[in-house]
């Protein structure tokens, strides 16, 4: 175990520093600046301004001043949020977005389960078709046309949730809902398949001959087996709920990461920029190594190395 998590830091450090440099001349590859506006500003300016953000250095330059800085986990200063720093700024606004994710992540896991399970057990009953109606349904709507249905029914019409803001429950709900849905959908076809081609193992019809109860059986030996498919599809979901938490988040009027991440790439700010790629490549990388050490809670058979 420890041997593993020696490689997956090694890994980890690796993939940053090819994102890290990557991201940096990309960004440094297509034309235009981050200082450059419609309105012409003197060359004296310009200069004064390059100078103070160090771009009027070669490039090899400051892709090694900018690599020694992130080293330090300092990203700078923000190029368009004045005396901000991008530290400042994803301090403030991953809590919110983390928030989200997690309200998120909870409401697909509970409703997709359930309706995996519900689905399985009904096979081909009403049940089963309509929850898998409505997890295809889930899958197939983007969640930012969810968001805009769901602002005027639950918030125009019903009057049932505010339509922005951030700090209580219902503030909250909404754009989770809206966030966690199509993974909600995934979750449920994935946990009815597990769940079909478990229920026909030896080891359950062996439970159900000893006496146990359905609910146990279907719960404490059917369900951790057909699991592992659903938490396989946990790591990138979470780095899609968060990356996606982008669009629900302008159209809620979130204070997360969100706004911060569009904002950077439509207005050339290299380091906001590169803070947002980092954070998110970090984050990815983090939940593919906690799914692959609950793979040894769930099923023993299953070793690291």
């Amino acid at each position: 175990m420890l041997w593993y998590l020696v490689k997956r830091i090694i890994w980890m450090a690796g993939t940053l520093w090819v994102v890290f440099t990557l991201t940096w001349f990309l960004m440094r590859a297509v034309p235009g600046g981050p200082f450059d506006a419609e309105k012409k500003i003197p060359e004296e300016i310009r200069r004064n301004i390059e100078a103070r953000y160090k771009l009027d250095q070669p490039l090899h330059v400051q892709y090694l001043d900018n690599l020694a800085h992130v080293i330090r986990l300092d990203f700078g200063p923000s190029f368009k949020l004045l005396d901000y720093p991008v530290n400042r700024v994803i301090a403030e606004g991953f809590p919110v977005s983390a928030s989200l994710g997690v309200f998120a992540m909870i409401f697909a896991l509970t409703l997709g389960l359930t309706a995996g399970v519900a689905s399985a057990i009904g096979r081909r009953t009403a049940y089963d078709y309509g929850f898998m109606a409505l997890a295809t349904v889930g899958v197939a709507v983007p969640n930012f046309v969810l968001a805009s249905l769901a602002i005027v029914l639950f918030v125009f019409y019903l009057g049932w949730f505010p339509a922005a803001g951030w700090g209580t429950l219902r503030q909250i709900a909404l754009p989770a809902i809206c966030l966690g849905a199509p993974f909600a959908g995934y979750i449920a076809r994935l946990t009815r398949t597990g769940m079909l081609e478990v229920l026909g193992q030896d080891y359950i019809r062996t439970a159900y001959a000893k006496g146990l109860r359905h609910r146990r059986v279907i719960v404490r030996h059917a369900l951790r087996g057909a699991i592992l498919p659903v938490v396989s599809y946990l790591g990138p979901a979470v780095a899609a709920i968060l990356t996606g938490s982008i669009v629900i988040e302008r159209i809620f009027a979130l204070p997360g990461l969100g706004i911060h991440f569009i904002e950077a790439a439509t207005q050339r700010d290299y380091t906001l920029a590169m803070g947002m790629v980092l954070v998110y490549t970090f984050l990815l990388f983090v939940m593919n190594t906690l799914v692959d050490l609950s793979y040894g809670l769930i099923d023993p058979r299953v070793k690291l190395k």
